[in-house]
């Protein structure tokens, strides 16, 4: 009989990739859903409504699964709401465990974030670490995977870069990053972009990989760029030309995270601070045990830059 896999945030921009690439090897999913369902997906799919924090919902989604894929993750807070990194990240993963557990599941992969470690300075990474101690210290077969930055057509972020590119976007006159120093002029950390397709890839590849249990692995594709050359890929691509880059001080990003209304600003405190470390890595651990290479990031663009 084909294997069934629960899978959580299963609606979200990853999960929804995920379950497509589950269904087209034929596997069967139980897909936790919140609010949106996956009826544009054609497969053998049962939605499970519901969230993290109820057990009775977890329980009855993971009855009869082989695996659990733990994709549920945040970037921004909604702190009035009760969704904060600390509650996603960290207490929404344990929940995910202790459920497994109790359904008897062995196999458990985790979606956290490259740059996630233990002394992290921004929140995300800090709580996606604790998530990650969850996993750590079960007694699960587990695997962690740390993307990179994803990027894909149904992303909010290539969205943004798309207005961005085509000036339909503040702050029209140019594509924007975080940059270090008083004006901005100091640069900011590499990124190493991954396609959303290849994330679910790795993630589908993991289940039935023996040697990925109790392994991690930081995943990125093949080019590692800077914001402004990342910038003019996506602006030569849909508009035929280099777009003028330009940096806002980090130092001023975050102040202004700090005294602006939250709902004001299309980023936090974390984005800023993330946006100065390297999310670059090395990926020759994942090469040698998934057996392929993720594609560039001008290379996967290409491929869908169409759709945006």
């Amino acid at each position: 009989m084909p294997k069934r896999i629960f899978v959580t945030g299963a609606s979200g921009f990853v999960g929804a990739a995920v379950v497509e690439e589950l269904v087209r090897r034929g596997f069967g999913v139980n897909a936790l859903v919140n609010r949106r369902d996956l009826s544009g997906i054609a497969g053998d799919i049962r939605s499970v409504k519901g969230d993290l924090f109820d057990p009775v919902t977890l329980d009855s989604g993971m009855t009869g699964c082989d695996a659990v894929l733990h994709l549920v993750g945040i970037i921004m807070e909604q702190s009035q709401k009760g969704i904060t990194f600390a509650r996603i990240h960290a207490e929404g993963t344990k929940a995910a465990v202790e459920s497994t557990r109790r359904a008897g599941i062995r196999r458990f992969i985790q979606m956290s974030a490259l740059g996630t470690r233990e002394n992290a300075v921004s929140t995300y990474h800090k709580t996606k670490w604790q998530g990650e101690l969850a996993v750590r210290n079960s007694e699960l077969d587990w695997t962690i995977i740390r993307p990179s930055m994803i990027h894909g057509p149904r992303g909010e972020f290539m969205q943004v870069e798309a207005k961005w590119a085509r000036k339909q976007a503040p702050p029209y006159l140019f594509m924007p990053y975080f940059g270090k120093g008083f004006f901005g002029l100091g640069g900011a950390g590499g990124i190493q972009p991954v396609y959303v397709n290849e994330v679910a890839r790795a993630f589908v590849d993991a289940i039935e990989n023996p040697t990925t249990v109790k392994q991690t692995y930081e995943l990125g594709g093949s080019d590692q760029l800077t914001w402004p050359r990342m910038h003019n890929i996506v602006a030569r691509k849909l508009v035929g030309k280099n777009r003028l880059t330009m940096a806002i001080p980090a130092w001023y990003a975050k102040l202004l995270t700090k005294i602006a209304p939250a709902a004001w600003l299309p980023f936090n405190w974390d984005q800023v601070v993330m946006s100065q470390e390297e999310n670059t890595c090395d990926l020759i651990p994942f090469e040698r045990d998934f057996g392929w290479k993720p594609l560039g990031f001008e290379a996967a663009f290409g491929a869908y830059a169409a759709a945006l």
